[in-house]
């Protein structure tokens, strides 16, 4: 295993935001993560990148580096689109950076400056530098949040050509239950705050075969919706009714 998280515990100013969380990653996986708006998604990720530390539990990290993509792209305004990829890896040859360039479909642009370029092509360059910096752990913290469904889609397909290539262990968070089903080897749901894993759903079919109409990921998506369904609703009922009311 990359990543081990046992019993972790996180508190902000005395509002616990993870309770008893446990999870791992295995080498070469890709796990998804689904939980409600604010339920600390972020913060598991700043807790497994070092950023910031538990409260409480342990965290046993295997990976030599870590990679993080951002919701935003973050790419440097006065470098070109080589240039961005280039810059975290200065023993990357130029093939590897132009073979990066490709697979995120940016193949003729490389000349281009961010702002020359569309919302969802920056976010490609800045994906193809996640995957450019030595690291065998990637974090991505909802990286196409901002792009439309198709774009989305388009966007799940570079990057499974972008793993194939590479193979780096990728803890992936995302609100979109489909982006899940398409990348992910396991997806782990959350609970609202405190967060902890409430289940976790393994999908054994081949990434690159997949399809939303299949029966599995149909049947995965629909439990996670109950899932999440009930969990908001018994988080309403608990906000509408406090301790002792009923």
């Amino acid at each position: 295993m990359i990543l081990t998280m046992n019993n972790v515990e996180k508190s902000f100013d005395g509002i616990q935001v993870l309770q008893d969380l446990s999870m791992h990653v295995n080498q070469e996986e890709i796990v998804c993560m689904i939980g409600p708006s604010g339920c600390g998604k972020s913060t598991l990720l700043n807790i497994i990148s070092g950023l910031t530390g538990p409260s409480k539990g342990q965290v046993i990290n295997n990976s030599s580096n870590i990679s993080y993509c951002f919701q935003e792209d973050r790419l440097l305004p006065w470098k070109n689109v080589y240039e961005n990829i280039d810059i975290v890896n200065q023993a990357c040859d130029k093939k590897t950076c132009l073979d990066l360039i490709d697979k995120v479909g940016l193949k003729g642009f490389e000349g281009y400056y961010p702002q020359e370029l569309s919302g969802g092509m920056r976010q490609r360059c800045s994906i193809a530098r996640a995957f450019n910096y030595e690291a065998d752990l990637l974090l991505m913290d909802e990286p196409f949040k901002s792009l439309d469904y198709t774009l989305r889609l388009d966007m799940i397909q570079h990057l499974l050509k972008l793993w194939e290539s590479t193979k780096k262990s990728i803890v992936f968070v995302t609100h979109e239950i489909d982006e899940a089903l398409l990348l992910g080897d396991r997806i782990l749901l959350l609970t609202n705050r405190p967060t902890k894993v409430s289940e976790v759903f393994q999908i054994k079919k081949d990434k690159y075969k997949r399809r939303l109409t299949d029966y599995q990921l149909v049947k995965i998506r629909n439990e996670i919706v109950q899932l999440l369904q009930g969990d908001r609703d018994s988080n309403l009922i608990k906000k509408s009714y406090p301790e002792g009311a009923c």
